[in-house]
């Protein structure tokens, strides 16, 4: 059995989302802010604290108007069973998914229905307002007009923690008005829950206050001592305390006998009188404390000297303490009788300190890490990991099918901004296997950040790849503070004019702005009857596969020429644009690569002789097949940073860069610049 899915509902961003967890490791991946951490806060605060406390900040802004609402129905008299349904709650709905001959364990009072062919148990944890409440929330508050709301919320910030209670209840799926309560006790019986929080410290000579090896190993040892059912770890446990008996042992006659003349002559007050005692001092050594404030880690040197554990790298030094506290959430649950049905662990950031190789081994190994701790006890640990992440490389390492995408976006009924979570399993169902192979493999190879950029630019190759920095610098000179690329979180996917169709599907799941820079490759059948590449103005097709693909005319093919003139807003699709070579001036020549047009744009820096638009295209063209591409993109790169951004890519960036922008004209730069 395992957790399915989660719904969290009126907890910060997370107003109403519902993710679908993998039956071991679930990976999410998002921009900042968009509510990866709230997930893994409002989990453990309802399954691990017995009676959590929320602030009138926890609730979701999307909420907040429920709250005014409620509260002018209850000045109009409304009776109270109906203003109660109108305050908000923080939900969170666990469904488990059990096996029809599984036995179900702990989780045996959650199972309502009697459905043979159900095979789900629904949980629901509500904060919500205390029976009988709702007269002292919302007590002397009388204003109702719109202007006094920040009183009103101050108020309803002291009086929330006080008023609120947390309710669990196990809740048959088929109907939801059979119910029953169950304590939290029992929650945390029939699942644990644990997290390894990210920007963890450890023991550091600069930091003396964060023993935390320390700490992990005093966790360890107690478990250890009153787990007598883990026979080698309880075993290793009582040695330990032997240990420090005997030392105390051999160090109390000596050592206390002297410390006793440590003390002051009392009797020169008339101390110790018949009726009081004698002072003795008497030295104890406590195993817990000893791990936690005297034992550090440290790591072998030379010449019998141990290194201090903050001389070790912090990426070494991270990835022991998660494995370290990864070993201790499981022999805490080795601990408990009887055992939870499951255990959810979230792991937030682990790619802290990690180099690249490092981070993609451990999401690889995160599985065989449980695996390896199973064999320990008689049943498979029911480990399910959540790791939130901002890595691409741990991203892309897992697949698909593992992989939610947290994005923020307004809320439907009041404009609020809330998390959605995609599901990349569900948004590329529809396409083909092969296509979601090419992506799966595309993305590790390249190691693509799509999942956490703002907006992306997918381009052909190298020059394009070498120049766009450039490009976007001379480019921001002439936008708006706010509309400048630069400050924006750009990912620049070199994808080649073959391959750009594949990412359709993603980029729209994503809701991802994107342009897309093609080049037309205008091509025409030559005297073999083969098609080859020509000037675009002799040409009848082009044979680049994304224009194709993006392009159609009612069967037909565009020609090259028909391209150049096709309007801007009929480049844009959903999210994305297309961007490729047309005449910086209208019924100008126009290029057929990306040099060719950066050539025929900057015609100060590469005089021509030809004289008409159609010998223009043929005269820069031969100049572009002489140039090596990553010469000439390093050239204009480092080397000659005057230039003119051709009008394709210019065009394309403005409206990038443009939010929420759908058609954005830009005229074609004149008297040889890019304003």
């Amino acid at each position: 059995m395992h957790l399915k899915k989660i719904i969290v509902k009126n907890f910060r961003l997370l107003h109403e989302a519902s993710l679908l967890l993998e039956k071991q490791t679930t990976v999410i991946v998002g921009r900042n802010n968009s509510g990866k951490t709230s997930l893994s806060e409002v989990m453990t605060r309802l399954l691990t604290e017995g009676n959590p406390i929320f602030r009138l900040e926890d609730f979701s802004c999307a909420a907040h108007r429920c709250f005014w609402d409620a509260y002018l129905a209850k000045l109009d008299s409304t009776p109270a069973d109906e203003v109660r349904p109108m305050l908000p709650a923080i939900e969170v709905r666990l469904s488990f998914e059990y096996g029809t001959e599984e036995q179900l364990g702990t989780l045996t009072d959650f199972v309502l229905d009697f459905d043979v062919d159900c095979t789900e148990a629904l949980v629901v944890i509500r904060y919500e307002i205390e029976a009988g409440r709702i007269d002292d929330l919302f007590n002397e508050l009388t204003d109702t007009d719109e202007a006094t709301k920040p009183a009103f919320y101050r108020a309803l910030r002291e009086r929330i923690p006080a008023l609120y209670t947390t309710r669990i209840a196990a809740v048959d799926p088929n109907d939801e008005t059979n119910q029953r309560s169950i304590s939290s006790v029992a929650l945390r019986a029939a699942c644990a829950n644990n997290c390894i929080h990210a920007q963890r410290g450890l023991d550091d000579v600069s930091q003396k206050e964060r023993v935390v090896i320390g700490k992990v190993l005093e966790k360890l040892f107690t478990t250890a001592k009153v787990n007598e059912a883990d026979v080698a770890g309880h075993s290793l446990a009582e040695e330990l305390e032997q240990a420090v008996l005997e030392i105390q042992e051999k160090i109390g006659v000596d050592f206390n006998t002297k410390l006793n003349e440590l003390l002051p002559a009392l009797s020169l007050f008339g101390y110790p009188g018949l009726p009081d005692p004698h002072l003795l001092t008497e030295t104890t050594l406590d195993v817990e404390r000893l791990l936690t404030n005297h034992t550090k880690v440290r790591y072998s040197g030379s010449n019998g000297i141990n290194l201090p554990e903050s001389y070790n790298g912090l990426g070494a030094r991270n990835i022991i303490l998660i494995l370290l506290q990864l070993r201790q959430y499981f022999k805490d649950f080795t601990a408990l009788d009887p055992k939870p049905a499951a255990h959810l662990i979230f792991i937030e950031e682990p790619e802290v300190h990690l180099h690249p190789q490092m981070q993609e081994v451990f999401i690889r190994k995160l599985g065989e890490i449980a695996d390896e701790f199973s064999t320990e006890i008689a049943s498979p640990w029911p480990v399910q990991f959540v790791v939130s992440t901002h890595s691409s490389h741990i991203a892309n390492e897992a697949h698909f099918e593992t992989i939610r995408y947290f994005m923020v976006a307004p809320d439907d009924g009041t404009g609020e901004l809330k998390t959605v979570v995609k599901d990349l399993r569900d948004g590329l169902a529809g396409k083909p296997q092969p296509s979601r192979d090419f992506l799966h493999q595309y993305l590790t190879l390249t190691r693509c950040d799509l999942f956490f950029a703002d907006k992306a630019i997918l381009i052909e190759g190298t020059t394009e790849r070498i120049l766009m920095p450039r490009i976007i610098e001379i480019l921001d000179k002439t936008q708006a503070a706010d509309q400048q690329l630069g400050t924006q979180y750009l990912s620049v996917v070199e994808v080649g004019g073959a391959y750009a169709q594949h990412f359709f599907d993603l980029i729209e799941f994503l809701e991802l702005r994107t342009l897309i820079i093609s080049d037309i490759d205008s091509v025409a059948l030559n005297a073999k009857n083969r098609y080859a590449a020509c000037p675009v103005h002799a040409g009848t097709r082009s044979s680049n596969s994304c224009i194709n693909t993006w392009i159609p005319n009612g069967g037909t093919l565009p020609t090259p020429a028909q391209l150049t003139l096709i309007l801007d807003d009929q480049k844009v699709a959903g999210h994305r644009r297309i961007a490729y070579q047309v005449p910086e001036l209208a019924g100008g020549p126009c290029g057929r690569s990306f040099e060719d047009a950066y050539m025929l744009a900057n015609p100060v820096m590469f005089p021509m002789t030809a004289t008409t638009a159609n010998t223009l295209e043929v005269e820069a063209g031969d100049m572009a097949g002489d140039v090596k591409k990553s010469n000439f993109a390093l050239e204009h790169a480092i080397s000659d940073t005057d230039w003119i951004i051709p009008r394709y890519i210019r065009e394309g960036l403005v409206w990038l860069a443009a939010d929420g922008a759908t058609d954005v004209t830009v005229a074609p730069a004149a008297g040889g610049s890019n304003a």
